[in-house]
């Protein structure tokens, strides 16, 4: 193919460079598992096929449902006015289908494979786990349910005496992709060191007894969506109220006498997760009948935001631990 030519200043002919194509990043194959039982059995890889004299279970192409969640939009409508007004969305549940292979030395290793495969997502055990690998060896995880897809078709095009198709159906109520990875930070009063720093100095956070915290702290959230925290109150604290960038707020302000909200030795956890709404300590008392009027458990927002903490501490060493778990759009 000739290369296109320019003319210069004095009207000579030169060739145009040609632009060199960037170097593809060289990327290995990912891996996929399945797990049921609620996370807790046998876990089940779906792409280390890799000898076809052993019996296996292969992925195939055509797999759906892995990137962005389906959407519910809501709108207003006036009579006098055209179209709608939005007014949210919301993220509805991830339908997502599985096309496997399996494969049997022998018509026995097919059955196993299929037994195994069956019982591993029987959704009266609990739920599957639906594992991702990259080859940046991040973990991505996606919880689901089994729907369909494995009632069985011997047709010549889906069975044979050692070999089975499959269309997995499964449903992830929670739509969204979860790291291994959990974020920590720790704040502590009347002695020792925070372990969340800033450029500005705001920590490490050292309070006298019984003093009051009331400060702006950064929290990062390194996910692509909002994470529910759960809080860790080490007593003695007296009273504490904990505020989004929002104004949502949640807490338990001084009783009576002064007393502390949480004794010393004591440890008062605030899980936000939906679905695993509690507050309560290591002795499983339940703290929900303390909180101030019109609580809001809200999450952390994806990136940086900051959470505004008013903390009065009693007359001892405690401490405020924060742990989430990031969530992804995608694997």
């Amino acid at each position: 193919m000739p290369i296109p030519a320019t003319r210069d200043q004095v009207g000579q002919d030169r060739p145009q460079p040609v632009p060199v194509p960037p170097l593809p990043m060289v990327w290995g194959h990912t891996y996929v598992s399945i797990t049921g039982g609620g996370g807790e059995g046998e876990e089940i890889p779906l792409t280390s096929f890799t000898d076809r004299r052993w019996p296996g279970i292969l992925l195939q192409a055509g797999a759906t449902g892995l990137d962005t969640p389906p959407f519910e939009l809501h709108a207003d409508s006036s009579p006098n006015l055209d179209g709608s007004i939005y007014r949210s969305a919301r993220a509805a549940a991830r339908e997502v289908m599985l096309p496997v292979y399996l494969y049997g030395i022998d018509r026995r290793s097919l059955k196993e494979l299929k037994r195994k495969l069956i019982s591993a997502l029987n959704p009266k055990r609990g739920y599957c786990v639906l594992k991702f690998i990259e080859a940046d060896s991040q973990v991505r995880k996606l919880y689901c349910y089994y729907k369909g897809g494995m009632e069985g078709n011997e047709s010549a095009d889906n069975a044979g005496f050692r070999w089975v198709k499959y269309g997995i159906q499964l449903t992830a109520f929670d739509p969204w992709f979860y790291s291994d990875d959990l974020r920590v930070a720790e704040w502590q009063f009347n002695q020792g060191e925070g372990f969340l720093r800033t450029d500005k100095g705001l920590f490490p956070l050292r309070l006298n007894r019984g003093a009051l915290a009331d400060q702006e702290i950064p929290v990062i959230n390194p996910g692509e969506v909002e994470a529910w925290p759960v809080w860790e109150i080490r007593g003695p604290v007296r009273s504490f109220t904990f505020t989004s960038p929002s104004g949502a707020s949640f807490g338990i302000t001084t009783p009576g006498g002064g007393t502390d909200v949480v004794p010393e030795g004591r440890v008062l956890t605030v899980n936000t997760r939906p679905g695993h709404k509690t507050i309560s300590d290591e002795t499983g008392r339940n703290y929900w009948p303390l909180l101030d009027s019109n609580p809001q458990l809200w999450p952390v927002e994806a990136g940086k935001s900051t959470v505004g903490v008013r903390f009065v501490a009693g007359n001892g060493p405690s401490s405020l631990k924060l742990t989430l778990r990031p969530r992804y759009e995608s694997y």
